[in-house]
């Protein structure tokens, strides 16, 4: 009987999963992230008063078993701040966009994970991004520039009304053997 059950289940497993699409060929594109990643660089301050400082981001990268989400789990420092959080990377079919999201665990609140839509064009992935602390909107814009398979820069940008941006962090990315 058990055997029996055992073929009925591996017979029809094969229907359970069909039907859905072979994974876009644009999340091709996302390989350039995966592996493990270290970023050093600098920031400036985001607001008066704020002083300057370093950070450093160590990434772990891998796509998802289905191979349709990058997955990143960092641990960062920020001049002493430690922030932990999960980023996954995907392409949506239906609305045609990269997107960019980010929940964290240590550091940073939980109950607002960041979103952002993302552009990739050839080896310039950009992320935007709104935030809206005590009532005052402001703009995020990230941008990664792959200069090799084994090197990015990044650069966080600010802004209060999407005209004038504020070069907040600035530093580069090596892919860690």
């Amino acid at each position: 009987m058990r055997s029996a059950v055992l073929g009925a289940l591996l017979f029809a497993a094969p229907v359970f999963a069909g039907g859905f699409p072979s994974p876009a060929p644009e999340l091709k594109a996302l390989d350039a992230q995966a592996g493990h990643w270290i970023y050093r660089g600098t920031t400036a301050p985001d607001k008066a008063g704020g002083k300057a400082g370093t950070f450093t981001w160590d990434e772990h990268c891998g796509w998802s078993a289905d191979e349709l989400f990058l997955m990143c789990s960092f641990d960062n420092d920020w001049s002493g701040h430690k922030v932990q959080s999960l980023v996954v990377d995907t392409w949506n079919a239906r609305d045609k966009s990269y997107w960019h999201y980010e929940m964290f665990a240590v550091g940073s609140s939980g109950a607002k994970p960041f979103a952002s839509r993302m552009s990739i064009r050839g080896n310039t992935w950009t992320e935007t991004g709104e935030d809206d602390e005590r009532g005052k909107k402001s703009y995020d814009r990230i941008s990664y520039v792959y200069t090799s398979p084994t090197e990015v820069t990044v650069k966080i940008e600010v802004s209060h009304d999407r005209k004038q941006w504020k070069t907040v962090l600035s530093g580069r990315g090596v892919k860690q053997p």
